[in-house]
């Protein structure tokens, strides 16, 4: 056979080979657009729902949202802003990352608040951010930004997407950042690469949520603990969200050596709330217990928190902290003993201590402050002689609420009133915006809970201010059958604002607000409306509010609130107390809020009387 003939042969073979290979392989290939394969690595995430609004220059992403609306279900909000919120809001209450997305330009920028509070509190949270074409980028079109550096500040991972093919394994690694970091990602997709078609059968690599540290003690560290709580005679503990594993570990130590029980504000419920060792919070936010507890201990083991008022504390006080993070370690206060670990592992060694101290005066002392207080509160609660009073709406909804409800928190003074009363003491959970601290948290907070939790009874409690600024996403909540319980509280004014001015001596400029019906504005959105002025209608509201849930309400109610207007009691410096205070500054303390000497005497009175 002529050489040239067996190479032209072979040729042909070796083609014809290849070609068999090659559709082979494109057989076993899955094609799809790269937008749908962006909404299978959610998938394989556990992400079942993310929030957002569509627009030119991400429906594509959003395309392939659709492709996979069986499994993961778009929720479509009235403002990027509520989306990057319930985002945030589903990553507090579950663990799991939470998911929004918004267009190029205006949608990316309404998404930074919902972020920032993520940003703040340490919680993965992924944003899809839309971005003009790539034929068209770099020539001044129509919403185009440069969108990454807007998010280099509030994003530990932001990366701008060059290739359709990128698209899947680039949001695979921002998640994987998220939880790393417990931090927040932005991928930047520009619209004509994710409604390209790309091969893609999915990861191998697994998708590994949880991050654990198991920093362990060391035993000389709680040897330590247990000698210098041997020697205080006014010990106290305090605890922060990274205890809020550890509710059994936190009464067995509280209960084992005889400890006052603060948490902070956003780890209220670590121990339950109606614990009789349980005083409450320290600050603006707090209770008066829990003040003057904390200002009378010689001892503050500090666990889990990072606490940033703890500079604030008496210089006298000798103070632990016990940390998982290194780097927090002595970052609020200079600390006499550190000890780096895991606050649950910490409590599980601190148990195994023989040291145990019998009820002491201090905690009895404590145990009566706080007694007190909660009468006092329920004594403002029953009285609306003078107009509905907050307290008597915060006891209304402790009173009707379940055992496993999820709170959704705004901010301002309805928080104040919030923490001071809900009940936080068996299987219920609470969120809310503490470090960013943004008003307009409450109503998507709420969207987050019962769409994280669809069974559990969900309530959200705002101010006429928090409620106006995300009042349309009540639609939200219509058109997806959540019947969430919305508490407005409405005095009229920016109150926790208000207080301030008091305090500083400023007029009252550009705090008052203008009031609405927002009973009769939910029925016009198609939701449910209760409007309330006393402790009658409170009541019989709350009445009907129970019969519709146990009739199978599918629909969101709003309850407003007509409350008075009283400036609540500022316990971040409680001034009761003769043996620190003149008789002038007492007075004026006690006639500003109220809090008359018999029913509220001064801790260290009623611990001179333990004898």
């Amino acid at each position: 056979m002529n050489f040239n003939v067996v190479v032209n042969t072979l040729k042909c073979y070796i083609v014809v080979v290849i070609k068999k290979v090659t559709l082979k392989e494109r057989v076993n290939m899955t094609k799809m657009i790269a937008g749908q394969a962006l909404a299978k690595v959610l998938l394989d995430w556990k992400v079942d729902h993310i929030y957002g609004i569509t627009a030119d220059s991400i429906n594509n992403t959003v395309d392939g949202f659709y492709k996979e609306k069986e499994k993961l279900k778009y929720i479509q909000v009235r403002h990027e802003e509520i989306g990057a919120l319930a985002a945030a809001a589903d990553a507090k209450l579950t663990g799991k990352i939470g998911v929004s997305f918004g267009s190029a330009g205006p949608g990316a920028v309404h998404l930074l608040n919902g972020l920032y509070d993520a940003k703040m509190d340490h919680i993965p949270v992924l944003a899809l951010v839309g971005q003009s074409s790539t034929g068209v980028m770099n020539t001044n079109f129509f919403q185009e930004m440069n969108q990454d550096p807007i998010f280099a500040d509030v994003a530990d991972f932001h990366k701008q997407v060059v290739s359709a093919e990128q698209i899947p394994y680039v949001v695979d690694e921002a998640i994987r950042s998220a939880y790393a970091n417990h931090s927040v990602s932005v991928v930047i997709v520009p619209d004509d690469l994710s409604g390209q078609k790309i091969d893609f059968k999915g990861f191998k690599t697994k998708p590994i949520r949880a991050i654990s540290t198991q920093v362990v003690p060391q035993q000389r560290d709680i040897d330590e603990v247990v000698k210098a709580l041997k020697e205080a005679e006014h010990p106290i503990l305090w605890v922060g969200r990274g205890a809020m594993n550890a509710r059994d570990e936190i009464i067995k130590v509280s209960e084992k050596f005889s400890l006052p029980v603060l948490t902070t504000v956003p780890a209220t419920g670590a121990i339950p709330t109606d614990h009789p060792n349980f005083m409450g919070s320290r600050g603006r936010l707090g209770t008066k217990p829990g003040f003057e507890v904390s200002q009378a201990a010689d001892l503050v083991l500090f666990v889990g928190t990072n606490y940033p008022f703890a500079r604030f504390l008496p210089q006298n006080i000798k103070f632990i902290q016990v940390n998982n993070n290194l780097a927090d370690l002595g970052k609020q206060r200079d600390a006499d003993l550190t000890v780096l670990s895991d606050a649950k592992l910490f409590f599980v060694e601190l148990l195994k201590s023989d040291y145990s101290v019998e009820s002491n005066k201090f905690l009895k002392a404590a145990q009566i402050n706080k007694k007190n207080w909660d009468k006092w509160l329920e004594s403002l609660a029953a009285d609306d002689s003078e107009g509905l009073a907050a307290e008597g709406v915060i006891k209304a909804i402790r009173e009707n609420a379940a055992d496993d409800a999820i709170f959704g928190l705004d901010v301002g003074n309805n928080t104040e009133w919030s923490i001071r009363q809900l009940p936080l003491n068996k299987q219920q959970r609470m969120t809310m915006s503490p470090w960013y601290g943004t008003m307009g948290f409450g109503l998507p907070a709420g969207l987050a809970g019962k769409l994280s939790f669809p069974k559990r009874q969900t309530w959200t409690i705002s101010g006429d201010g928090g409620y106006a600024m995300v009042m349309p996403d009540l639609l939200t909540e219509v058109k997806y059958h959540l019947p969430i319980v919305n508490v407005v509280l409405e005095n009229n004014s920016f109150g926790f604002i208000q207080h301030e001015k008091l305090m500083s001596g400023q007029a009252l400029y550009g705090i008052d607000l203008l009031g609405a019906d927002w009973a009769r504005m939910a029925e016009d959105m198609g939701a449910i409306g209760f409007k309330v002025t006393n402790l009658q209608e409170l009541n019989d509201a709350m009445k009907k509010i129970d019969e519709l849930q146990k009739k199978g309400n599918n629909l969101p109610i709003v309850l407003d609130a007509k409350i008075k207007n009283v400036d609540p009691i500022d316990t971040s410096f409680v001034q009761v107390d003769p043996d620190v205070f003149d008789t002038q500054t007492i007075d004026d303390y006690r006639k500003r809020y109220n809090v008359d000497e018999k029913t509220q005497p001064a801790f260290s009175q009623i611990l001179k009387e333990q004898g």
